[in-house]
């Protein structure tokens, strides 16, 4: 995550953060520890379906407040979970919610050791462009050959996604990245795409509603999406 500007940025928004967040997503029907729970829980699917499994330690890249860390923890049955950000603000509030897990910056993450997986959520449009083929290239670094990147965005292409950004004071002038423009990404930077997903056509969290989703995941029709990635 590019240090240029976001470490202040989010710094100003930490202490509304979870406010925003929530009056965004209001409208769907669904909060940020829902929308948190379902990617983990793919992302945990598809590693399985790939014999990545089980994982030790996994990197939460662009952590924020770091309420993601116990669902990486518990859904993914880590022993680790790291957590990196620009913002110190962010990352105080991560240290004081998540005592347990490993919070450090963004330059920090070569000291950090190898990671089996990461994840990141909503980040990379927060990202400069010129910025990002280095970010990428430091996430690769730092997973080594063989580990996986569940890199999920916003899909610019659902007119509800980009309705909810706008909403949220910190998403408003992001620079999204649709689905191809990630993959192109992540393949300069060493990573070898094995599928994306599509989720959260329907915001509500019931089986039958979460099954049908799973049927559809490969058309782009998601307000989100999850590139999966394995560097090479």
């Amino acid at each position: 995550m590019a240090e240029s500007g976001a470490g202040a940025e989010f710094d100003a928004y930490a202490a509304e953060y979870d406010a925003d967040l929530a009056a965004g997503l209001r409208l769907t029907g669904g909060d940020k520890q829902h929308y948190a729970e379902e990617r983990v829980r793919l992302l945990r699917d598809r590693l399985i379906e790939i014999g990545r499994w089980p994982v030790r330690r996994v990197l939460d890249y662009g952590c924020g407040d770091g309420d993601t860390a116990p669902l990486l923890r518990d859904g993914l049955e880590a022993a680790d979970v790291v957590g990196v950000d620009v913002s110190d603000e962010m990352l105080a509030r991560a240290r004081a919610r998540h005592p347990w897990a490993q919070w450090g910056r963004v330059t920090d993450l070569p000291t950090l050791g190898s990671f089996d997986v990461a994840y990141c959520n909503g980040v990379f449009h927060h990202i400069p462009r010129a910025a990002r083929h280095a970010a990428a290239v430091a996430v690769h670094d730092a997973l080594g050959a063989g580990g996986v990147w569940g890199f999920w965005e916003n899909n610019p292409w659902n007119p509800g996604t980009r309705f909810v950004m706008s909403r949220v004071r910190f998403d408003r002038d992001a620079d999204m990245l649709n689905p191809p423009t990630a993959r192109r990404l992540l393949r300069s930077a060493g990573f070898r795409v094995v599928r994306t997903d599509h989720l959260f056509v329907l915001p509500l969290s019931v089986p039958v509603v979460r099954r049908a989703e799973r049927l559809v995941s490969r058309l782009p029709l998601g307000g989100q999406f999850m590139v999966l990635a394995c560097a090479q």
